[in-house]
């Protein structure tokens, strides 16, 4: 009979009139890896911070290790052999790297005149080495590192104790195939040492390559553990909704006609080391998928088609009725209807401290105007009309966006767009950290847009997202193109794989 790593009884947990947590049983054997799915909302990030003391639970029962346990918060339980890493940033700016891997254990360096930098440095220098991610300098300050380099060095700081006990929650959306890697290697090594993981993702095929069993979760109730050999993703999408998803999954096939008129246009952009004379053109109608690794410039070229990054040389422009308007600033793409929604829409896209409301008309201004005067009943009302029709989980449009869950955020971000009247909406990675429901509702939404005219370009790391949701596929590789294919194309991963490795 299997040891138990970790048993929850009855777990409860309530925000105001909301259960997020309801009565919720299960138990964790050593040496397994356990998926924790649901939904948006479902309570899987209220349950892992129940676990690691983040919040308090109403009441129930943790047993872990086989004594009670009731963590004071998350270094109670690290220094209790309980680790987590989490989806969005958790590295301070102004830092180094080693500072970063050390926070709050600086003891751990302490030399004959306090804490030794020297050492600090050379223990976190032996700390990514030993996760395949010493191409970081431990001395290097984290602000000029990228948003994967710095799960990276979470990663590092996740494991500085060896947990007996490692949750991961939703951070391998943020990552590289190669990043990703790196994440699954550590979490064979846990369970080849009898130590466990809860591994919380979106992504069902990769819950079904690396996990053991897979718990559902569903409006904050136990619904189900999966065994291995009933893990598949139509079963598993199933158990999460409630019910079989209707229609296609992704976009119906259609026709984008080749003569329909190019709406934006990037000619030889040239970005530093980043990008290499790249050209695209985006016609009415169409969404253009762009796709490769994390680090091949397509981010970068994102951000330089909404003017947020001048680029050394090269044009980008929008055209109104065969008129082209150059874009050199955010101001000229906002005042253009161009939109953009960045990756990490938590430090880049929202307003985390202020209201639903608030998010989603501060680019509508001229909308709620009255007169030179903002009308709050305007604000109200606009903000009620997006949260209804883009179904946002929440108690009202005042709740703060940093109550809501990842997919409702994005909910947000759309809607703060679409409040503006935009025309091409630039979406980096839009349903990352998103559940299968809600993907499917942002597909249709995007499906719907383009219908009406609107445009988009949708930067993609999920290869069937690329395949089932662009009418054309742009793909780079170290800031160059290097393929494109069309729907019409039948294009499959191998094609795309053979111009991104």
């Amino acid at each position: 009979m299997s040891e138990k790593m970790i048993t929850l009884k009855n777990m409860v947990k309530t925000f105001g009139s909301v259960k997020a947590v309801s009565e919720v049983s299960f138990e964790i054997n050593k040496g397994e890896i356990r998926a924790l799915i649901g939904e948006n909302g479902s309570g899987k990030s209220t349950l892992s911070s129940l676990i690691t003391g983040a919040q308090q639970a109403d009441s129930g029962t943790i047993i872990y290790k086989g004594k009670e346990f009731s963590s004071k918060g998350i270094v109670d339980a690290k220094e209790h052999g309980i680790a987590v890493l989490l989806q969005e940033k958790g590295t301070l700016d102004g830092l180094s790297v080693a500072e970063n891997i050390f926070l709050g254990t600086e003891n751990k360096c302490s030399g004959r005149w306090g804490i030794s930098r020297r050492k600090m440095n050379q223990k976190a220098g032996e700390m990514l080495v030993s996760i395949g991610a010493e191409s970081i300098a431990p001395e290097r300050i984290v602000d000029s590192l990228s948003f994967e380099e710095r799960k990276l060095i979470e990663v590092a700081r996740a494991l500085l104790d060896d947990p007996d006990l490692l949750i991961v929650d939703e951070t391998t959306t943020a990552l590289s195939l190669e990043g990703r890697n790196i994440i699954y290697k550590l979490i064979e090594k846990m369970k080849r040492e009898n130590r466990t993981v809860i591994f919380i993702s979106h992504d069902l095929e990769e819950i079904v390559k690396i996990c053991d069993t897979a718990t559902v979760l569903r409006d904050g109730k136990f619904i189900k553990t999966v065994n291995k050999n009933e893990m598949n993703p139509d079963y598993l999408r199933t158990l999460m909704i409630g019910r079989e998803l209707d229609g296609h999954y992704y976009m119906n096939d259609r026709n984008i006609q080749g003569e329909c008129e190019i709406v934006l246009k990037a000619e030889n952009i040239n970005l530093a080391n980043k990008l290499r004379n790249v050209s695209i053109e985006l016609r009415r109608g169409e969404i253009l998928g762009l796709g490769g690794l994390t680090e091949c410039g397509m981010h970068e070229l994102c951000k330089v088609m909404f003017g947020a990054i001048c680029p050394d040389s090269g044009t980008v422009e929008v055209f109104h009725d065969g008129m082209g308007k150059r874009i050199c600033s955010c101001s000229d793409a906002i005042s253009n209807k161009v939109a953009y929604l960045p990756k990490d829409r938590d430090a880049e896209s929202l307003f985390t401290g202020a209201s639903i409301r608030d998010n989603i008309t501060v680019t509508a201004i001229e909308q709620v105007k009255t007169g030179i005067y903002i009308s709050p009943q305007k604000e109200e009302k606009l903000a009620q009309e997006y949260v209804k029709n883009l179904s946002v989980k929440c108690n009202n449009e005042k709740q703060f966006v940093s109550e809501l869950s990842g997919g409702n955020k994005q909910k947000v971000v759309v809607g703060k767009w679409l409040a503006n009247n935009s025309e091409i909406l630039i979406m980096d990675c839009p349903t990352r950290g998103i559940d299968v429901g809600v993907k499917k509702a942002i597909y249709n939404l995007m499906e719907k847009l383009t219908s009406e005219g609107k445009s988009i370009i949708m930067v993609s790391e999920e290869m069937p997202e690329l395949i089932g949701m662009s009418d054309r596929i742009i793909v780079l590789k170290n800031g160059k193109v290097t393929g494109t294919f069309l729907r019409s194309q039948r294009v499959t991963e191998n094609d795309l794989v053979g111009c991104i490795i």
